[in-house]
């Protein structure tokens, strides 16, 4: 199925979780002059107008990103910066996707890969990334993509696996990538983004983890309101594989803040957990 857009959802809480994990594990990797590989199974366009049709028809980028401020968020700085950078002005028309905010940390030594699917999304992003050599773009199928590049030259990456779970085996095919993927590349970092629409799937995935026999899991998760079947997506997370030592601490003082701002009537929440130990 390819139904799915990005573009409507561009820049909402689950976007503010997913890059924040993101902009924290590159910066990591890029405090050693080493190189590393940047994968992205599921890359979408790479920049969304957030006065399109689309990100206007669901406005969710404004209970979103559009909610934060640098005041109340110094340590979001590097963040703010990663979304300013597309904006000529204060006002906020652009939100870049998971690939441009990779690429903002990238160095000349650091390899991106690039998986997309849609036929739409994958012209934009091909156009997005012209005359970017370093930056490989696939259309194709992310989770097979993955395991063809591992382990990749440098040794060292992040793995960002983002699929729309349109479909419903989405949820085992990510647990048995992870595993595949952990067996060729152990000492890799991969994050791995979920979406809280049937609690009961969340569960199972992370119990399927937890018994995958992989160390050092950590899990982060940040909710707008209590779970509940009828509201559709109520709450999306992280699971991390191989964290930087700094991400569980800065998120457990980030993530009540955050469930206070983007939270709706007061029924914004958390989880700052770990899966298995290292």
């Amino acid at each position: 199925m390819l139904s799915y857009r990005h573009a409507f959802h561009a820049g909402n809480y689950a976007d503010v979780l997913k890059h924040l994990v993101q902009i924290e594990i590159l910066q990591h990797l890029c405090k050693k002059n080493k190189p590393f590989d940047y994968i992205d199974t599921h890359a979408g366009a790479g920049v969304y107008g957030l006065k399109s049709k689309h990100a206007q028809q669901t406005g969710e980028y404004k209970d979103g990103f559009a909610k934060l401020s640098r005041a109340d968020y110094p340590e979001l700085e590097d963040y703010f910066n990663c979304v300013k950078h597309f904006n000529s002005g204060d006002e906020l028309v652009y939100y870049p996707g998971s690939p441009m905010i990779g690429e903002q940390f990238l160095r000349r030594k650091d390899g991106s890969w690039l998986f997309e699917l849609h036929p739409a999304d994958l012209e934009k992003l091909q156009a997005n990334f012209t005359g970017k050599r370093h930056v490989r773009i696939a259309q194709s199928d992310g989770f097979s993509g993955l395991l063809t590049l591992l382990p990749p030259a440098s040794k060292r990456g992040l793995i960002l696996i983002d699929p729309p779970y349109e479909v419903k085996k989405d949820y085992d095919t990510v647990v048995k990538t992870l595993i595949a993927a952990h067996k060729r590349f152990a000492t890799g970092t991969y994050a791995l983004w979920y979406p809280v629409v049937e609690r009961e799937r969340i569960d199972i995935l992370e119990k399927k983890l937890r018994n995958s026999g992989i160390r050092n899991i950590q899990l982060f998760e940040l909710g707008r309101e209590s779970d509940s079947i009828e509201h559709g997506m109520t709450a999306a997370g992280m699971i991390v594989i191989n964290p930087p030592w700094t991400l569980k601490q800065k998120l457990q003082k980030l993530l009540p803040k955050l469930a206070d701002t983007l939270g709706i009537d007061s029924g914004g929440n958390y989880r700052c957990e770990t899966l298995t130990g290292e």
